[in-house]
């Protein structure tokens, strides 16, 4: 468990807590943490769907400025792909993932919350990537990952200008998700997560990789992506429960094994 990340696993859902006060900075030990975290949610049988949670200020405000600004050209070279790969830890998690966003998800911030499944936010948080205000871009994954999600002129509004973006705003370009009220949050990323706790874990898990890997490649390719994970669920004992539950008893009674 490190010093401002730690995995909390309670009934089938893990939780990737950020803690680092005030507002969950971002810098490079907090990122290896991160990485940590989303390795740990990946091994561990008992995490069957994952949620990333700042706490009830803030989701993350970003990097940590002060230690990027003392870094060099040559620093940069060495530690942009470290941090790029911390993050794709968890978005390469092969189980659902569900942002908790609350006050400001912002740079680094907004780019975690991107790597995950869907995005549920507070009615007051803020989001954006104000990279360019400091002579930068985003360099964890916000040209590519917004870009996908939002599409490439709303994301190269949000880049250009590196303005903040309300919830409700952020709810009408599909920057998140659901939008409910700040108490409610963590409740209902739980909640969402929660339906995936015994539920069939490899059919989750080649769910995710198709559609992920999809997005990457053309229709061609992606089709054949689909159709081996398609067939390969064959060999799970889930296969065999849910088929012979549903010629049983019917759709949505069957008890999945996780194998």
């Amino acid at each position: 468990m490190g010093e401002f990340v730690r995995l909390e696993v309670a009934d089938g859902v893990g939780t990737i807590r950020l803690d680092r006060p005030k507002l969950n900075a971002l810098d490079a030990a907090m990122q290896e943490e991160i990485r940590a975290a989303a390795h740990e949610a990946t091994r561990r049988d008992d995490v069957r769907a994952v949620v990333l949670y700042g706490g009830e200020r803030t989701f993350a405000a970003g990097a940590d400025i002060k230690e990027m600004a003392a870094m060099s050209y040559t620093d940069m070279v060495k530690h942009s792909g470290v941090l790029q790969s911390a993050f794709t830890a968890v978005a390469r998690i092969p189980k659902p993932v569900v942002a908790a966003v609350t006050g400001y998800a912002l740079g680094g911030g907004c780019e975690l919350a991107l790597c995950a499944d869907i995005r549920i936010a507070a009615d007051d948080a803020v989001l954006g990537q104000p990279e360019i205000q400091l002579g930068i871009i985003p360099g964890a994954g916000g040209t590519q990952r917004l870009t996908r999600l939002v599409g490439p002129s709303r994301a190269k509004d949000l880049v250009f200008t590196g303005r903040f973006v309300p919830a409700d705003e952020a709810l009408a370009i599909g920057l998140v998700d659901r939008v409910v009220p700040a108490d409610q949050v963590h409740g209902e990323a739980l909640t969402w997560a929660r339906q995936f706790a015994a539920g069939p874990a490899y059919a989750l898990r080649a769910a995710k990789e198709a559609i992920d890997r999809g997005l990457e490649v053309d229709l061609d390719t992606g089709l054949e992506i689909e159709r081996q994970q398609f067939a390969a669920l064959f060999a799970t004992e889930d296969r065999a429960i849910g088929m012979g539950s549903f010629v049983e008893n019917g759709p949505g009674k069957a008890t999945f094994v996780g194998r």
